[in-house]
């Protein structure tokens, strides 16, 4: 009787078992449809989808605070200690519940994210770092620092690279899910790549420089066949994030310009793009340097190294309120232009106009949509102006980088290239008011070229990236300087590549994260060194036919994650590795040989009768290159290698061991 009840119960709960097994196979036959042309398509198609229209929202919300903010500023009146506290209180309480929200959720959540990414991209395992957990930590964070807009001077490209690849990482757990297929880490490497290149395409919405900026700043090395992966979700990402513009304004560029292009530069002009080059490629060398040493000078110092372990909100307070103070309009902050936001500045610098010839006409002040007219003071010229914002946002930049909450730091070099360019192009356009010419009329110089031409050359100086120049020509929608663009980037580079590692390069130096460095020496020596020269020598081996004593003092000598297994201890031929973990299980499941008769747990066995060894797929040779030996690390991700001569073991060579 109970089981005919559980019975009748079973078919009241579900009802119709005919057309249930109906429905469920249309179900199937539409999922083998859609993934008969492969379910990449659909999960990197969400991908972009979906971080655009979190980009856009975001963009939404910050204008909305930061409006708020000026409202609050214009509406106190011209009391100085009210609009004084109303500039500062507002950035500092924001960027204090950015830092103290994230930090509380999780730890991961602060800085830019792209060092640590770089270093999951090279196959080391950062615990929790990609956890979806931190998303919304990380957008709720960024959000209030953005809102605190120029006083911070910082952006959002980092963290939305990280952002995207925590969905990504989200996305392929639910692919594994949906196609009930084991999880790959060649999958899970394929949608990482396609999620870097998707963060830098919906905040710029530039799919084409995106995925080239992506591969040179995370990639080493990167496979071809990734190349449509990133291309098609940064598109996706790029066209959705245009198409949410229209709901406010038309399709059109990020960063407006209204640059000519019937004849936008003479040929004799290129020389002074490759002074601009020059100069901001020896900027971006003392930049670094002075970044990097901030980094560490911060970590040394007792004060600050107290406040960043136990009260990183109090530290970001501190920075914010002297940062905001600064940047007071009415005190230095008017000779920096600080009213206007980060994209008003850039915008402003991308004026067509020469501000030298507008600031003396009377008439020229008068035109409408005159950002300009923030870096024109009575008392200072454009020029004074300009190289005063040069002089305070170096180090303010520095400081600021110091700061534990989410933050981008690709936007505000971008914008101080800029501000260097233009100080270029009006200098270059005071000396010579009716232009260079070869040949023809006198074409006037356009200021606006050089500051395109800075932007790109600081930024890839201090990223070591050339799509930069690309970068700026699809942000702004122009083309006309794209040649001396260029020049001047392969010129920054050229300086900085040189002398100093690239801003997430220091990032990971500081951070001290496991990573191989960039060799930087070509010289012909450095091409000698073999694997003979800095190999570990001294490795713990096992035999096949060692048994309990000698698995216990291997794993008690050494912490490795795998052991290698030499045919005996009279020949030390290779023949394979064996985990950690099952010598554990070996020592677990078999006898000690002095325990009592009583406490036997399993019949002596050896290590070569009861363990798995595995075959070793990739041996170096000890005079293996140490170039060729960094490429297959880099290529391969390969955390360990074996060294052997004619066969036989003689040393073991780690990432530890090629740094």
């Amino acid at each position: 009787e109970e089981e005919e009840r559980v019975l009748v119960s079973e078919h009241s709960w579900r009802p119709c078992p005919t057309a249930r097994r109906r429905l469920r196979g249309c179900l199937e036959w539409v999922k083998r449809q859609l993934f008969r042309v492969g379910e990449d398509w659909y999960f990197l198609f969400i991908l972009g989808v979906l971080m655009a229209t979190i980009s856009f929202t975001m963009d939404i919300i910050v204008a909305r605070l930061y409006a708020a903010h000026t409202w609050l500023y214009g509406e106190i009146g011209d009391i100085g200690v009210l609009k004084y506290l109303s500039w500062t209180l507002y950035p500092t309480a924001l960027a204090a519940f950015s830092t103290g929200f994230s930090q509380s959720i999780t730890p991961h959540s602060g800085g830019s994210g792209i060092p640590e990414l770089k270093t999951i991209l090279m196959g080391v395992v950062l615990e929790d770092y990609l956890a979806i957990q931190n998303f919304g930590a990380k957008v709720v964070g960024l959000t209030c620092t953005l809102v605190c807009g120029s006083t911070l001077f910082l952006g959002k490209v980092g963290p939305y690279v990280h952002l995207s690849a925590m969905a990504a990482a989200y996305l392929g757990k639910m692919r594994t899910t949906v196609t009930r297929e084991y999880e790959n880490k060649f999958k899970q490497h394929e949608m990482l790549v396609a999620a870097q290149a998707v963060g830098v395409a919906t905040v710029f919405g530039a799919p084409i420089s995106g995925v080239l900026f992506s591969i040179e700043v995370m990639s080493p090395h990167f496979a071809v066949r990734d190349y449509w992966r990133g291309f098609f979700a940064a598109t996706c990402g790029a066209f959705m994030f245009r198409l949410l513009a229209v709901f406010n304004k038309t399709i059109a560029a990020v960063f407006k310009s209204d640059l000519k292009i019937d004849f936008p530069f003479d040929l004799l002009e290129t020389f002074f793009f490759v002074i601009l080059g020059t100069i901001c490629g020896i900027v971006a060398c003392a930049y670094l340097f002075c970044q990097r040493w901030m980094m560490v000078a911060v970590k040394r110092n007792w004060l600050t190294a107290k406040l960043l372990a136990t009260d990183k909100p109090v530290y970001t307070v501190l920075v914010v309120l002297l940062l905001a103070s600064v940047t007071f309009p009415p005190g230095l902050g008017q000779f920096m232009a600080s009213r206007l936001t980060m994209k008003e500045y850039l915008t402003s610098l991308f004026d067509n106009r020469t501000w030298g010839a507008l600031a003396p006409n009377a008439s020229g002040m008068a035109k409408p949509g005159g950002l300009w007219q923030e870096w024109d003071h009575p008392s200072a010229t454009i020029y004074g102006t300009l190289t005063f914002f040069l002089l305070m946002k170096f180090w303010m930049l520095i400081l600021a980088t110091t700061l534990p909450l989410p933050a981008g730091y690709f936007m505000p070099i971008f914008i101080y290239g800029a501000a260097i360019g233009r100080l270029m192009g009006e200098v270059v356009a005071l000396l010579f008011p009716r232009g260079l010419h070869s040949e023809g009329p006198p074409r006037p110089i356009i200021p606006a070229g050089y500051a395109l031409a800075g932007a790109a050359a600081f930024a890839g100086s201090v990223t070591h990236a050339v799509s930069t120049a690309l970068l700026v020509c699809e942000a702004t929608g122009h083309l006309g300087h794209v040649l001396p663009t260029v020049l001047a980037v392969l010129v920054a580079n050229a300086i900085s590549q040189k002398n100093q590692p690239s801003f997430y390069d220091a990032g990971i130096i500081v951070k001290k994260l496991p990573y191989l460095p960039p060799i930087r020496s070509r010289h012909i020596a450095s091409y000698r060194v073999v694997v003979e020269e800095f190999m570990e020598c001294q490795v713990v081996a096992l035999a096949k036919g060692d048994g309990f004593q000698e698995v216990l003092v291997a794993l008690d000598a050494s912490a490795d994650t795998e052991y290698p297994v030499v045919e005996s201890t009279g020949s030390p031929t290779l023949v394979g590795t064996v985990s950690r973990s099952q010598l554990v299980t070996f020592l677990q499941s078999h006898e000690h040989p002095q325990a009592p008769q009583g406490e036997k747990l399993a019949t002596v066995g050896t290590l070569g009768d009861d363990c798995a060894i595995e075959p070793i797929m990739l041996q170096f040779s000890p005079w293996t290159s140490l170039h060729q030996a960094y490429h297959l690390f880099q290529l391969l991700k390969l955390q360990r290698v074996f060294v052997t001569r004619s066969g036989e073991l003689v040393g073991a060579v780690s990432r530890a061991e090629v740094r």
